[in-house]
């Protein structure tokens, strides 16, 4: 089978376990030769990454979720915060502010922070971000296919009240200054996405979408995670022409996130933080949407025209529950999955 997956961060990443748990690893990134020895894989698996959060900071190119996935998939996250990496130490950014350098609101761990000098260099020396993800990944091998959704920027900007100024006037701040030092507790009035004018998927990317056998939206934010996705030019229409059934996961039980602000943004755009509100937000891919199917949490509630809805257990406690998550998402749209896989059943 090929699956291919939409993907934000932490809750993103950790659905990512639950695929490889089910499916098995992907070789990735690809053997350099032929004589490499390594067996050949009776499934792939493409996640398609976010990168709306990406910024510079002090200098280097930052990739959140692209880290986050890379990191979870390999083993060096830190488990408790969920997002940079485990046994971290924190001189660099104690010498930074030492300095009085700006931002000093976003903090860089000292072995996270190789990560984003290597990758800088990198882009520096003209390679593609998509290249340069799969050159880090030689040293995590995440067992899947991780691409940026562009190799190009494509910032998410947040439109709020220009601090100090007079009333009525709005300014654009970058999505992580919001996110991380406003805790999104400003007023805020739109998403935009920053970049280049010929934006366009990453290599490989329309391939993995119109060669799937099944597209799922990881429980990611809807806003500016998958939201960011799908906004990137060619995306929308790829994922309503493929032949694969679109198929997304609620990142909300109970009507609340189960992790980070994701109803912050859904009010902005002035969406119900809901799962019946984040189904008519994607909406029916028999009418201008892009989902045929929509699993949700047990005793949650949702039902829009032309889309196959579901419901079952969402807590991702661990990657055999997550693997019964994409089991059931499948089932929904008919797709024959294999009966086991690493005892998963």
């Amino acid at each position: 089978m090929k699956v291919t997956v939409l993907v934000g961060g932490v809750g993103g990443a950790r659905f990512l376990l639950g695929l490889r748990e089910l499916f098995g690893p992907t070789a990735f990134p690809a053997p350099q030769d032929d004589a490499s020895g390594a067996p050949a894989t009776e499934h792939e698996i493409t996640a398609i990454v976010n990168v709306g959060d990406d910024a510079w900071m002090h200098g280097v190119r930052i990739c959140p979720d692209l880290d986050t996935c890379m990191y979870t998939l390999g083993g060096g996250i830190d488990p408790e915060r969920g997002w940079g990496r485990r046994d971290e130490s924190w001189r660099a950014k104690e010498e930074l502010a030492a300095y009085g350098a700006d931002p000093d609101w976003f903090g860089l761990g000292d072995r996270d922070l190789a990560t984003h000098l290597i990758r800088t260099q990198m882009l520096d020396a003209g390679y593609r971000l998509s290249d340069v993800t799969a050159a880090l990944c030689r040293r995590w091998v995440p067992g899947v296919r991780l691409l940026p959704v562009t190799d190009d920027r494509h910032e998410t900007h947040v439109v709020v009240a220009k601090p100090d100024g007079e009333d009525g006037e709005r300014v654009a701040i970058h999505f992580q200054e919001w996110w991380v030092r406003h805790r999104a507790q400003i007023p805020t009035f739109g998403f935009a996405q920053v970049g280049s004018d010929d934006t366009a998927p990453a290599p490989g990317v329309l391939d993995a979408i119109a060669d799937a056998d099944v597209i799922l939206l990881a429980p990611s934010n809807p806003v500016v995670s998958i939201g960011a996705i799908v906004s990137v030019p060619g995306m929308r229409s790829a994922l309503r022409q493929t032949r694969a059934p679109v198929v997304g996961i609620s990142p909300v039980i109970d009507n609340r996130p189960l992790r980070g602000m994701a109803d912050e943004c859904l009010s902005v755009i002035e969406v119900e933080s809901s799962a019946q509100g984040i189904a008519g937000h994607y909406g029916a891919r028999s009418g201008n949407g892009i989902l045929d199917g929509w699993l949700i949490a047990e005793g949650d509630h949702a039902a829009v025209d032309g889309i196959a809805v579901g419901a079952a257990p969402l807590l991702m406690t661990d990657p055999a529950a997550t693997a019964q998550m994409v089991r059931a998402a499948c089932a929904l749209v008919d797709v024959p999955l294999p009966e086991t896989n690493k005892g998963v059943r």
